[in-house]
């Protein structure tokens, strides 16, 4: 099943006739199965066809088998949000909740949606971990009349086993839920037909202290009589091969894959049937000889198993299954949507290299797995397909960057007229396939690419009159797609794969214009919290594998920047109120490592500026301002918490980190230390300098950028803040030349040379040097791709104003610029759905800007002649739903209540 990677569909505002209410959402999610909390969030976002239109008050109601458990009343709220507030919810049960929300004039409309909880208590868990149990089944493989060639890696990745059970319902059923999870990777069937359409579930977790398990709707696959559950069972982040630790097999969590599932039956008369993984079911191995994400996988169809999980099946050759008992204590529900494939990508050519060779171009760098096609091979022919981000000049396939990541599948035939092969338990990172050993020719209907990511939901769109620029954005959404497959990682090809902290949190202002990340965040940061030490320090990668550094300027100030980042765009006192502890031991361990708040003590790895170009930012310089940021954010979180008392402690220390910093790092000429963009950038985005020191500042910083030809030399930390704070400082015109730059270095040149997503280096490839330094040269990486918040805020306009959280006081500050003519773009808040769209026609401009009820804005239309300017027709001062505000000479200014507006100004 494909999902598609689309943006929602909104209530189109021409279709109402009233104030609706749209996608409901328990805990953040649509509909979910299986929550894990007691009291969760609902929520829902409006639209409206009138302006000026509100929520005047909103109702809920929580139901359970048609009868009231909660009426919250009428509340006179703008909230699009509530805590439920009645008795806790139970376990094990399905629940209706009806919103009700009425608008200005008094009108009524009504929604509802359902959710589910999943198990509560540890003792409802009759389930006991099994895994494969060498005693009673000693063989490690089956024997084939020939084995595929393999990596020394390879050979030592275990094949996945299949499990099962049957069993025999004797009632009628009227509802079936399966509760499951793996110590590995499990796909998981009932009845011949597989459950779900998750992929590489139960995710990656800190599996030390969290696992996740998924709960999944059966009741339409069960029936009265001899019913069977499996599950395929493999490796993953549990015991294969994690980052670059391939000294053997890495086994950072355990060394065999486990499963854990329970089913509930629950019968017309009251009564349960439950069944659990335990003792007796039993397993074996399969057609998947070896799986692991990094390293491929291999499948021989011919030890296909036929209708393994299906009544009247002999498993009689089966052995039993190990039995591990029934520690459930890690165990939560899951919180966040899972991976999934969300589109398929055609080949767009294929080229023979010689016989039964080919090179696959799918057109996109993508992370996920080719699905083939075979036509007319011999029994025992083995295709082998590799995969691979870029061609070498003679056409073949790069490698050399993924390290010791294999990406090698391999298929080995039963000899049917066709067959199709599409691995279950790997990823690799990929634009190119080389197929070695394909019977005939191989055309491009043979091959698709399946995208595996995060099925985070679409949030936003933004498009231009520039191609180049539409080319780059969709680069960075394909970035953002590919490294966020169950946490966010840094690349999806080579041996790495890891939740770096920087990464995440410069990156987060674009991921989340792009897709809604708040339950994908909050869930990552639940692994941050954990792997926390006890002195406040924050690991490099998250989940915490193979580094050993702690404290990284940048890096472990994501323990601060995420929280308040989240809570900014969502509005969600939760992300705060679990994040504070974890953002006040973090600020304090700085703070006793370095009494004169200047950072440069305990500053683990501290990488700088990463992969800056030409220049070294000053590394203290960096570390301070990073200080000062997280003190800032973690007073600012105290506030809203109602901690007065920490709220004043760590606004005086910020103002004295802050005094710290000017008085070391900037000179009696205003300039920075180390004079470069990003250490100019750094305190301007965090406001350090008083108003003076801004300019000159802002002065240094556009000198810097004039001497180098209007070139950039920022990397990771720098990156996000350029054009943002050139705009914000009127410098609109140099932020556009670098947008449209495509010399080296900028985006442009990766977009000249085939890019389709984001480099980890500018110097990825060049025309001097060709390919860049294997050991660390992704070609699908999001960091440098954080531009895109500028695209999306500064760009097409759509921001809010600094005491804002939730986009409730949207800033709506198109910058028209550059080359463009016109620009569009919408964003679901969450409120509702916020959109701009500007054009530049013969000297006019054109702005047309929907408000979602629950949200004002303040509007600003560049122009030279502020009084002139109209509304649909109307001067500002007698629009519907404006109030004009002052102008500037080259901005006309109005507050806005929510509607949609077209704005004009005259040649």
């Amino acid at each position: 099943m494909v999902t598609n990677w689309v943006l929602s569909d909104a209530p189109a505002v021409a279709d109402l006739t009233r104030l609706t209410a749209y996608d409901l959402r328990c805990e953040h999610r649509v509909e979910p199965l299986g929550i894990g909390t007691r009291r969760p969030r609902l929520s829902w976002r409006l639209a409206s066809p009138a302006r000026g239109d509100r929520q005047d008050a909103f109702r809920v109601q929580v139901l359970r088998d048609g009868v009231q458990v909660w009426d919250s009343g009428w509340r006179s709220e703008w909230e699009t949000y509530v805590d439920h507030g009645g008795a806790p919810l139970t376990s094990q049960t399905d629940y209706v909740w009806q919103l009700s929300v009425r608008d200005a004039a008094g009108e009524v409309t009504s929604a509802e949606a359902t959710f589910a909880t999943g198990l509560f208590h540890d003792d409802e868990w009759e389930a006991h971990w099994i895994e494969h149990d060498y005693e009673t089944d000693p063989y490690f493989e089956p024997p084939v009349d020939r084995q595929e060639p393999r990596t020394v890696r390879q050979a030592t990745i275990a094949p996945p086993r299949h499990y099962r059970r049957s069993f025999e319902l004797t009632r009628p059923i009227s509802r079936a839920r399966v509760y499951v999870t793996a110590h590995g990777l499990y796909q998981f069937s009932a009845n011949g037909q597989r459950i779900g359409n998750d992929e590489l579930t139960p995710g990656w977790t800190d599996y030390r202290e969290r696992v996740a398990y998924q709960t999944y709707d059966v009741t339409g696959l069960l029936h009265e009589g001899e019913n069977v559950i499996g599950a395929v069972l493999g490796e993953g982040w549990w015991s294969g091969y994690v980052g670059w630790d391939t000294r053997s097999h890495a086994h950072h969590y355990g060394k065999k894959p486990q499963l854990l599932a329970q089913l509930v039956v629950d019968h017309p008369d009251g009564s349960r049937t439950v069944v659990a993984t335990d003792g007796r079911w039993v397993e074996r191995v399969g057609p998947i000889r070896f799986a692991d994400l990094l390293m491929g996988e291999s499948y021989d169809a011919r030890l296909e198993l036929g209708d393994w999980s299906s009544p009247g099946y002999d498993a009689s050759d089966w052995a039993p299954a190990g039995d591990l008992g029934g520690d459930v204590s890690t165990l939560i529900a899951a919180t966040t949507d899972p991976v999934r494939v969300t589109e398929e990508v055609p080949a767009v050519a294929v080229t023979a290299l010689e016989s039964g060779r080919f090179i696959v171009d799918l057109g996109q760098n993508v992370a996920g797995r080719v699905r083939l096609r075979v036509r007319g091979a011999q029994a025992g022919q083995q295709i082998r397909l590799r995969h691979g981000e870029m061609l070498q000049a003679d056409g073949s396939l790069y490698t050399a960057n993924l390290r010791t990541a294999d990406a090698t599948d391999y298929f080995v035939s039963a000899g049917a007229d066709e067959e199709f092969f599409e691995p279950i338990f790997t990823v690799h990172g990929f634009r190119y396939v080389e197929v070695d050993g394909y019977p005939g020719e191989l055309t491009a209907d043979d091959v698709v690419g399946q995208v595996l990511h995060s099925d985070t939901p679409v949030a936003g769109r933004f498009e231009c009159s520039d191609a180049g620029v539409n080319q780059l954005l969709s680069n960075i959404r394909w970035g953002q797609r590919g490294n966020f497959v169950s946490v966010p990682t840094d690349c999806p090809q080579r041996d790495e794969r890891l939740g770096w902290t920087a990464d995440a949190q410069i990156f987060l202002p674009t991921a989340a214009y792009q897709a809604d990340v708040l339950t994908f965040f909050e869930n990552w940061f639940a692994d941050l919290a954990v792997a926390q030490t006890g002195e406040g320090a924050i690991p490099d990668v998250i989940p915490h594998v193979i580094t050993g550094r702690h404290g990284t300027p940048a890096w472990a100030d994501a323990a601060t920047i995420v929280p308040w980042t989240l809570y900014r765009i969502y509005g969600d006192e939760r992300v705060l109120r679990t994040a504070w502890p974890v953002m006040r031991r973090w600020v304090d361990y700085v703070h006793r490592a370095n009494p004169d708040l200047i950072w440069r003590h305990r500053t683990s790895g501290h990488y700088g500026d990463w992969l800056q170009v030409g220049v070294v930012t000053d590394r203290d310089l960096l570390a301070t301002a990073y200080f000062a940021r997280s003190v800032e954010f973690t007073a600012a979180a105290a506030r809203v918490l109602g901690l007065a008392d920490e709220a004043a402690a760590y606004s005086e220390l910020w103002e004295k980190v802050r005094a710290a910093f000017v008085a070391e790092f900037v000179d009696a000429e205003g300039k920075l230390r180390g004079d470069t963009q990003t250490g100019y950038l750094l305190p301007l985005a965090f406001g350090l300098l008083d108003e003076q020191a801004e300019q000159t500042a802002v002065k240094q910083l556009v000198a810097d950028l004039e001497r180098r030809g209007r070139s950039l030399t920022t990397g990771f930390a720098g990156v996000a803040l350029l054009c943002p704070m050139l705009t914000k400082y009127g410098h609109a015109d140099l932020a556009y030349d670098l947008l449209h730059d495509d010399r080296y270095p900028s985006w442009g040149y990766s977009i000249k040379h085939g890019a389709t997503t984001i480099w980890e280096r500018w110097d990825g490839w060049t025309e001097e040097n060709g390919f860049g330094p294997v050991a660390m040269n992704s070609f699908n990486h999001y960091s440098l791709g954080s531009v895109g918040e500028w695209l999306y805020a500064d760009v097409a306009g759509i921001s809010q104003s600094p005491e804002s959280v939730g986009f409730r006081d949207l800033v709506i500050n198109p910058h028209p610029g550059g080359r463009l003519t016109w620009a569009k773009a919408s964003y679901d808040t969450p409120t509702g759905r916020v959109s701009t769209h500007w054009q530049l026609s013969d000297g006019a401009f054109t702005l047309d800007v929907t408000i979602p009820p629950g949200a004002t804005a303040t509007i600003h239309i560049p122009t030279s002649a502020p009084d002139s300017v109209e509304e649909s027709g109307h001067p500002l001062t007698t629009a519907e739903g404006l109030t004009p505000l002052e102008p500037t000479p080259t901005t006309a200014i109005c507050r806005a209540h929510p509607g949609t507006y077209r704005f004009t100004t005259p040649a």
